[in-house]
């Protein structure tokens, strides 16, 4: 949450990120699934990965599409007699996307906060080009939410304290990927088998009637990162997640927090054949997959907690042990 107040005033007017601003061309780019996105939320002994990570990182792809289009972009004002100077963003800088995206009139920001398009629904990706060309600009789109709140009410953690309002904190996306500790205990039963983000609010959104499935190959979904089972991502070590998960996403929040989150979803399967996957990592070089492994054995196989207690309780390399058998006790990551 310290980005957000650390580049506040960049976010605030984009001059500070571009001294020679004229215009911005907001541009984007469909990623509709093929299947419903939620379907795999009733199957425990597997994972639900959010829809724009289920293979290539979008950053790459789109980063290459907009140099590409920036290019003939630049040549074309070159050619009008207009300043050719041109950066492009996608995502990684502080750039207000959703409201530029709506003032340019390619949709709108629903009350989940994201950008909506009659179009394409809700399933789009941004990015930005910043031009020192004087353009004009494009009509803003409405607001046509209506009373609809189909995204609010199906938000597994209370993420909305009111329309158009996203508390962050909450977002189940926020605790899975950027969140560095362990997810709090409060919104880990609520997590259920998400180990990468949630679609949830987007999913459910009514103009997605409009939206059709991506075009670009590289958007679909890699048939193993579909519904891949939660007993086979338990198991990668540092070496196999790098290669699992190489040009992916997911790749950037580390082993360690990945595990974790497969461990929560673990515990919440209630499945008890899962549990010795749990024990296994009780001596997790990581400290977080340790902390994550001892709720999930927890859940599911609390008669063998107490047996397991007394010889992890002396161990003085693992104090997160002794903080999840004894909630009492203060959590740091929590």
């Amino acid at each position: 949450m310290g980005w957000l107040a650390e580049t506040a005033p960049r976010r605030a007017d984009p001059r500070a990120l571009f001294a020679d601003l004229g215009s911005i061309v907001m541009l984007g780019m469909n990623y509709g699934p093929d299947v419903d996105p939620l379907a795999t939320l009733a199957a425990r002994e597997r994972a639900t990965i959010s829809v724009y990570a289920r293979n290539r990182d979008y950053h790459d792809l789109i980063k290459g599409a907009l140099k590409r289009i920036g290019s003939r972009f630049a040549a074309e004002a070159r050619r009008l007699g207009l300043p050719d100077e041109i950066k492009v963003f996608v995502d990684t800088a502080p750039v207000m996307e959703k409201p530029l995206a709506q003032a340019a009139g390619i949709g709108w920001q629903g009350k989940h906060t994201n950008l909506v398009s009659r179009e394409l629904g809700s399933w789009l990706f941004l990015g930005a080009i910043f031009t020192a060309a004087e353009l004009p600009a494009d009509a803003a789109e409405s607001d046509h939410c209506g009373s609809c709140r189909r995204c609010l009410d199906i938000c597994p953690t209370d993420a909305f304290p009111a329309p158009y309002q996203l508390d962050a904190r909450r977002c189940i996306s926020y605790l899975t990927i950027e969140h560095q500790g362990l997810v709090p205990r409060a919104f880990r039963p609520a997590i259920g088998n998400r180990i990468y983000g949630c679609d949830d609010c987007l999913a459910v959104c009514p103009w997605n009637k409009f939206a059709a499935t991506s075009a670009e190959a590289k958007l679909r979904a890699r048939a193993d990162l579909s519904a891949p089972l939660l007993a086979d991502l338990v198991r990668l070590d540092d070496n196999s997640f790098r290669q699992f998960f190489s040009g992916s996403p997911i790749k950037r929040i580390g082993r360690a927090k990945f595990v974790s989150n497969v461990l929560i979803a673990i515990g919440n399967s209630g499945e008890p054949g899962l549990a010795g996957e749990a024990e296994r990592l009780l001596d997790d070089e990581s400290a977080l997959v340790r902390g994550a492994a001892i709720w999930a054995l927890q859940q599911l196989a609390a008669d063998r907690v107490s047996s397991l207690a007394e010889a992890y309780l002396a161990k003085e390399k693992l104090p997160e042990v002794r903080r999840e058998w004894q909630p009492q006790v203060s959590e740091v990551d929590q």
